[in-house]
Formats: C-alpha cells, structure tokens, sequence
C-alpha cells in the first residue's frame, strides 16, 4: 500500500470513526518507512502507528542489532522530525 493514499486518506477516516464509533482509536499500519511517515500519521489522528516492515529488514540483515539500528534510527528520525514541527 503507498503511504501517501493511507495519509491523504486518513483524516476522513478518523472524523468518520469519530462520527460512527466514538471512543474509537484509528491505527495505521502499511507503508510507514521512516520517523518522518510515523509523525505525519500522528498528526493527521492515527493514535498509533505500526512498523512491522522495517523491523522484519533490520532483523533479517543484522539480527537483534539490527533491529535495534532500525528502531533508534526511527526514533530519531521521529524526534528530528517534531523538533523541525516545533514540537517539545
């Protein structure tokens, strides 16, 4: 799935769950490569945001560190991210 339709997408989609379920999260999952896709889903309402695909590449090409290469470049990719938002 391209990242891009699921986030144009998802503001519609939690304004309708917020409609029809209220008290609902909305998750993404699929397509998220990066810190930077993680805070656009966050900030157009995804309450959580799922990266399973970059986990599986860190594991397969270095094992546990490489696992945790992926998720220390996401976080900073994160925080980089919000910093340049001006986020705290």
């Amino acid at each position: 799935m391209n990242l891009d339709v699921s986030i144009d997408a998802l503001p519609a989609v939690v304004e309708a769950v917020s409609r029809l379920l209220p008290r609902r999260d909305v998750f993404l999952d699929g397509g998220v490569r990066s810190g930077h896709d993680i805070y656009k889903a966050l900030a157009r309402g995804a309450k959580m945001v799922f990266v399973g695909r970059p986990i599986i590449w860190g594991l397969a090409l270095g094992g546990s560190k490489g696992v945790k290469k992926v998720v220390t470049a996401l976080r900073n990719e994160f925080n980089e991210t919000m910093l340049l938002a001006g986020e705290e």
